[in-house]
C-alpha cells in the first residue's frame, strides 16, 4: 500500500464549505483539505457534488496536496448501499481517504479507497486506536479532550504507518465527540446523522441538590474555541502529525487566515527542525498577515492539552465579541465618539456588553474628530441600543478593511524550480526540475541562426525564460547552455516555457501516489470491550455483524432507534461545572476543614420548562448530562433514507 503519511511529515489539514474555499486553502498553506459530499456527512448544510470535488482534487493534486471526503455519519440499513455507491464515485473522482464514524461500511463492497476514523469515533483510549489501527484505518483523529500524556500513550500503543490526527483550532463541542444525543432527544436532530441543533450554546441556570442557584441563566455547556498555537511543538513531540483546523461551516476568510496562522507556525518549527518535512509542495507567501482574533471565536483556550483548567467555558455570551477597541467618550443626537487607537472604517462590526448580553450594531459612517478620537454613526437609532453611554467599552468584531483586504487574492503557492536551457541538433530544449526531484522537458525544431547582437541574446532570453509568474512554479536558477549565442524569437521562447510547464505539471500528477486502503490484521482484531451500549452508536445491520466479528457480544441499538425509553447520559463531557465553579471533591483536597465535605453531588440545570439532571464520575473526570426522549420524538419512526444525487454512472 501507499502510506498514508511518512512519519516525518507534518500536515496542516484545513476544511472546506465548497470547493472554491477548499482551493483557497490549498493556495494558503494547506497540506490537506476535508470536504463533505453530497450527502452523509456531520455538517449537512455543507455539501458538494461529486463532479466539484473532482475538479479540487486536480487542482490539490498540483501540489500533492490531499483531499479527503467526510462520510462521517451513522447510517440506516436503508442508506448502505446508496453510501456504498457514493464512496465509488468519491474514488472515481481521486478522492485521497474517506472521514468515517460507522462501522458498517468496513463490511460493504468498497473501492481500496484509504480510511480515516472520524473524531466522532470517540478515540479516547489506547486500545480503542490499536483496534481501529488493525481493522484497517490509516489515519485516527483524536479526542479532542486529551492531555499531551495521553496523547503519547495513544502513539505508543498503535503501529507505527497510523498517522494521528488532532484538532487545532476552531470550535469546540462540550461532549465527547459521537456522546452527545442530547439534540435529537429534544429535537429529532440527530448529531450524529449531521444535524445537531446545538443545545450545549442554550442559556442555562444551575442548581445544587438542594434547589440553590449556583449560576443564574448563563451558557454553562458552551465552550471557548480551541487554540493549540502555543502547543504545537509538544504535539509534534506527542506524536501529532496531522493537525486540523474545524470549520467545515465557515467562510472563505476564516480559512484563509487560520490556515495561513498555522502554515506560518509549521513552517518557523520545519526551519528549526531540518528532521521534519511539510507534507505537500510549494510554499505560501501570504498577502496579509494572520490573526486568529478577527475572525469569529469565543474567546480562546488549549483545553485539556496541558491538563485541566478551570477557564474554558464561554459562559457569559457563544457569541463574537471582538477585540477591545475603546471606551465611549461622548453621545449625540445621531453618534456616539470613541477614543481607539486602531483606525476604524465604514462597515465595522461593533459590539458591547450591557447586562450580560451583547449587543452588536454596525458602523455606517466613521470619521476621526481629533487625536485618537472617531465619531460613529451606527446603523441603528441610538435609542435602541441599550446601555449604552460614556464608558461603555466597545470591541470590533468585524474589521471592515481587513476583510476586504482577505476578499481579494490574498496568497500565493509556489514550487520551486531549476531550468535549463540547451541546444539540440535540430532546435532547442527545456529542462524543468523541481523541489520534490520531478523533471520535464519541452522540445522546439527551430533552424538555428546566429544572434545579430551576440553580447544581448542570452540576457533576451533569460528575460523571457523566467516568466513564471502566474504559474504554480517559481525559478530558483536558470542556466544556458549553447555553443553560441542564437537568436531565438520572444514567441519561440514563451511556447517553450509554456510546454515545458504544462510538462512538469503532467509528470507531477502522475508521479503523485494516492494511498490506499490499509489491510486489516489477520485473523480479525478483538475489540476491547464484550458488550456495546446505545453510545456505540450502531444504527445499521452490516455495523452490528462488523461488531460481532470482531468478538463483541452483546450490543445495543444507536439512540436514534429509539430503543432507550427512560433517563440516560444524553452527553457525556470532561468540561465539569463543579470544578468551573470551585465545587469539585478534587479541588478539596488539603483545604484545612473542607477534605470530606465537598461530594459530587447531583446538580440540575434549567432552561424554562426543561431540567436536565448532572451526575459527576469523579474517578473518570467526567461530568454526565441525564435526561430523556421527548415523547413526541418517541414516538416518531426512526428516519431513513437520506436523498442521494449521483453525478456519474453508479456502480
Amino acid at each position: 500500500m501507499s502510506q498514508s503519511l511518512p512519519a516525518h511529515a507534518l500536515e496542516l489539514l484545513a476544511p472546506a464549505r465548497t470547493t472554491d474555499i477548499g482551493r483557497q486553502a490549498i493556495l494558503h498553506g494547506a497540506d490537506a483539505v476535508y470536504i463533505g459530499g453530497p450527502s452523509f456527512g456531520a455538517r449537512h448544510n455543507a455539501g458538494n457534488t461529486v463532479s466539484e470535488i473532482a475538479g479540487l482534487v486536480e487542482f490539490a493534486h498540483r501540489y500533492h496536496a490531499r483531499i479527503f471526503a467526510t462520510l462521517n455519519t451513522i447510517l440506516h440499513d436503508a442508506e448502505l448501499e446508496p453510501a456504498r455507491k457514493l464512496v465509488w464515485e468519491l474514488y472515481d473522482a481521486g478522492v485521497d481517504a474517506l472521514i468515517v464514524q460507522d462501522m458498517g461500511l468496513l463490511q460493504l463492497d468498497l473501492p481500496p479507497i484509504d480510511l480515516h476514523a472520524s473524531t466522532q469515533c470517540d478515540i479516547r483510549t489506547p486500545e480503542k486506536a490499536r483496534f481501529l489501527a488493525e481493522v484497517g484505518f490509516s489515519q485516527i483523529v483524536l479526542a479532542r479532550e486529551l492531555t499531551l500524556g495521553e496523547i503519547a500513550a495513544v502513539r505508543a500503543a498503535v503501529p507505527e504507518d497510523t498517522v494521528l490526527e488532532h484538532f487545532i483550532h476552531g470550535a469546540l463541542c462540550v461532549a465527547f465527540s459521537g456522546q452527545c444525543n442530547i439534540s435529537h432527544a429534544h429535537t429529532g436532530r440527530s448529531a450524529n446523522r449531521g444535524d445537531c441543533s446545538q443545545a450545549c450554546r442554550l442559556p442555562y441556570s444551575l442548581e445544587d441538590d438542594q434547589g440553590r442557584v449556583v449560576a443564574f441563566e448563563k451558557h454553562l455547556l458552551s465552550v471557548k474555541d480551541n487554540n493549540q498555537s502555543d502547543n504545537l511543538d509538544d504535539l509534534i513531540n506527542a506524536g501529532v502529525r496531522s493537525f486540523k483546523i474545524e470549520g467545515r461551516y465557515k467562510d472563505v476568510g476564516y480559512v484563509k487566515n487560520i490556515t495561513g496562522h498555522y502554515r506560518q507556525l509549521l513552517d518557523e518549527i520545519l526551519e528549526k527542525r531540518p528532521e521534519l518535512a511539510s507534507a505537500s509542495s510549494g510554499h505560501t507567501r501570504l498577502l496579509f498577515t494572520p490573526n486568529p482574533d478577527k475572525t469569529f471565536h469565543r474567546g480562546s483556550t488549549d483545553y485539556f492539552t496541558q491538563g485541566r483548567k478551570a477557564n474554558i467555558g464561554a459562559f457569559d455570551t457563544p457569541a463574537f465579541v471582538g477585540l477591545p477597541l475603546g471606551l465611549v467618550t461622548r453621545i449625540g443626537p445621531d453618534w456616539f465618539e470613541i477614543e481607539a487607537e486602531e483606525p476604524l472604517a465604514n462597515g465595522d462590526g461593533l459590539t458591547y456588553l450591557n447586562k450580560r448580553e451583547v449587543v452588536g450594531m454596525q458602523a455606517n459612517t466613521v470619521e476621526a474628530v481629533g487625536n485618537s478620537q472617531w465619531r460613529i454613526r451606527p446603523n441603528e437609532p441610538l435609542a435602541s441600543l441599550p446601555g449604552l453611554a460614556p464608558g461603555t467599552a466597545i470591541s470590533r468584531n468585524r474589521d471592515h478593511a481587513w476583510e476586504q483586504a482577505l476578499n481579494k487574492a490574498s496568497a500565493e503557492r509556489q514550487i520551486d524550480i531549476w531550468a535549463g536551457f540547451t541546444e539540440t541538433v535540430d532546435g532547442f530544449e527545456l529542462t524543468l526540475h523541481d523541489a520534490d526531484g520531478i523533471s520535464a522537458s519541452a522540445a522546439l525544431p527551430f533552424e538555428k541562426q546566429p544572434a545579430r547582437e551576440p553580447d544581448k541574446a542570452e540576457s533576451a532570453l533569460r528575460e523571457q525564460l523566467a516568466r513564471f509568474g502566474g504559474s504554480d512554479f517559481s525559478l530558483l536558477e536558470l542556466t544556458v547552455a549553447w555553443s553560441q549565442p542564437w537568436f531565438v524569437p520572444a514567441s519561440a521562447a514563451n511556447k517553450l516555457r509554456r510546454e515545458a510547464v504544462e510538462n512538469l505539471h503532467a509528470a507531477r500528477l502522475a508521479a503523485y501516489l494516492r494511498p490506499t486502503r490499509k489491510a486489516a490484521v489477520v485473523p480479525p482484531a478483538i475489540y476491547p470491550e464484550e458488550a456495546l451500549t446505545f453510545l456505540a452508536n450502531v444504527y445499521n445491520q452490516a455495523a452490528r455483524r462488523f461488531y460481532e466479528k470482531h468478538g463483541v457480544k452483546l450490543i445495543a441499538a444507536a439512540y436514534e432507534a429509539h430503543k432507550e425509553a427512560g433517563e440516560v447520559s444524553l452527553m457525556i463531557t470532561k468540561h465539569c461545572l463543579r470544578y468551573s465553579f470551585s465545587l469539585c471533591p478534587k479541588q478539596a483536597k488539603g483545604v484545612t476543614g473542607v477534605q470530606g465535605q465537598v461530594r459530587a453531588e447531583p446538580m440540575t440545570l434549567v432552561n424554562g420548562n426543561e431540567r436536565l439532571t448532572l451526575k459527576f464520575d469523579c474517578r473518570a473526570c467526567e461530568m454526565h448530562v441525564i435526561g430523556k426522549m421527548k415523547k413526541h420524538i418517541l414516538k416518531t419512526p426512526p428516519p431513513s433514507v437520506v436523498p442521494v444525487t449521483f453525478h456519474k454512472q453508479q456502480r
